[in-house]
């Protein structure tokens, strides 16, 4: 679990990387040249790739920095208070949070980190970021779904600004339900189809029933996977699929309750049924991926970047081609499930009053400049402003916008999230496995689940 004081313990490596940025860890107060009455704030923002150029990456020597460098010169040309220089770092995902740690070991923090919310959460619970409730105004609260504020939310403040997303859905291949006699239950190819649950167990039973073996050897209806804690998302999705509300308003796991156990109990009956890959228990979501693009599995899991690249490899010649769309995560209610990862913009507590002052400023610029926000299109937008300007070029877009009702905050912005993920999946294993049963699966997972929440709390700044 993560502590509040970090041991200065490293690669030299990442020492070296943490170097890079050490000439902005302290604000300059000097006066600007060419200027009499202006001070200069240096700034640093770090960010793992997110997408190259400013707005497109067929841009001249479009980069992964090449939106926030940008972004700080028009910041620096308006902004009346200081001149701001602004040092943009790129850092790879696998080493973001060693380097943060001997940072803020270290007492020099980046002031800006621009990530997936998912993957920082754990940084607000340390108490090493500052909230933003004060530069989030009415106007982005009417343009950004409340859903999105609530991923971005822990105990009562914002601490991530919302900037693009990437929704998690099914997908699936029309061709194999067509094969099946299936085609009522097939949407739009820019619709996110929502089935019922008792539609969607239609949709397997038949797919398993009626699907061409000649046209299509081996296949599954629906892929499973429990290998490791990649992709739980989805699982997690599953596990709801009955209404259980899985944390509550406390933020302990409240899996262990009637709806819960349905849940379970429907995983593994569909898993016995042959309605998906066989060995879910050593089946990595990769793996998934892999048959589904290979037209071994009809229905598999997808968000908004593995859909486009499964696109582009068909196109490319790199993956069978056949006719893929999208639905959504069923539930007995009716009301779909889905889930979204947000990034965004966090500022680091830096102890320094003026900095942190500045980069809210600029974290906000580039979080509501009309231009500027403009560049979430390079995922998927979370202003339903921006959604509406390209839904021409991308209407699904305008879906996955329509889509934000329906989405639950998969991480509940508990403590220790990051360690809650490797103790779903052994829980899996032994249910496919038939080492336990469902009930008794979903009794261990809450208990050692709530454990590890009860630890981290103690060392939250959030309660």
């Amino acid at each position: 679990m993560f502590k509040k004081r970090f041991l200065a313990t490293a690669l030299s490596g990442v020492l070296a990387l943490s170097a890079l940025a050490g000439c902005s860890d302290k604000e300059s107060s000097k006066p600007a040249e060419g200027s009499k009455d202006k001070k200069t704030v240096e700034l640093s923002l770090m960010l793992t790739p997110q997408w190259k150029g400013v707005m497109d990456a067929t841009e001249q020597g479009a980069d992964y920095d090449s939106f926030f460098k940008y972004a700080a010169e028009k910041f620096s040309k308006q902004y009346k208070d200081y001149n701001v220089k602004v040092k943009v770092e790129v850092v790879a995902s696998e080493q973001r949070d060693e380097l943060l740690n001997v940072k803020l070991n270290g007492g020099t923090p980046p002031d800006i980190f621009f990530e997936n919310t998912f993957a920082m959460g754990d940084y607000a619970h340390r108490g090493a970021l500052v909230p933003l409730n004060d530069i989030v105004d009415d106007a982005a609260k009417k343009d950004i779904d409340k859903n999105y504020w609530d991923t971005v939310t822990f105990g009562k403040d914002i601490y991530f600004y919302p900037f693009s997303h990437m929704p998690g859905t099914f997908a699936y291949n029309a061709d194999m339900l067509k094969a099946a006699g299936l085609e009522k239950y097939i949407g739009g190819e820019n619709e996110i189809k929502t089935w019922t649950l008792e539609e969607y167990e239609t949709i397997l039973n038949s797919l398993k029933k009626d699907l061409p073996k000649d046209k299509y050897p081996n296949a599954y209806p629906m892929g499973l996977y429990a290998l490791n804690n990649q992709a739980d998302t989805w699982n997690l999705a599953y596990l709801r699929m009955f209404g259980n509300q899985f944390f509550d308003k406390k933020g302990n796991i409240v899996l262990d309750d009637a709806k819960g156990v349905k849940a379970a109990e429907w995983l593994k009956k569909t898993y016995d049924a042959g309605l998906t890959n066989p060995g879910a228990e050593s089946v990595s979501s990769n793996d998934v991926l892999a048959m589904f693009k290979n037209q071994k599995i009809a229905i598999a899991f997808t968000n908004s970047v593995l859909f486009n690249n499964t696109k582009a490899e068909m196109e490319q010649g790199k993956a069978p081609k056949f006719d893929i769309r999208l639905a959504n995560i069923p539930s007995e209610s009716g009301d779909p499930l889905t889930f979204t990862y947000v990034s965004g913009a966090a500022v680091f507590n830096t102890q320094d009053k003026t900095r942190i002052k500045v980069s809210k400023d600029f974290v906000k610029f580039f979080s509501t400049d009309p231009e500027l926000v403009k560049a979430s299109k390079n995922g998927v937008p979370v202003r339903t402003s921006v959604a509406n300007e390209f839904k021409s070029q991308n209407p699904l877009f305008a879906a996955y916008d329509k889509n934000a009702q329906y989405l639950f905050n998969f991480t509940g912005s508990v403590p220790g999230y990051s360690q809650l993920r490797q103790v779903l999946f052994p829980e899996l294993q032994a249910i496919y496995t038939g080492q336990k049963s469902p009930e008794q699966a979903i009794k261990d997972y809450q208990k050692n689940g709530n454990q590890v929440i009860k630890d981290a709390k103690e060392n939250s700044v959030i309660k």
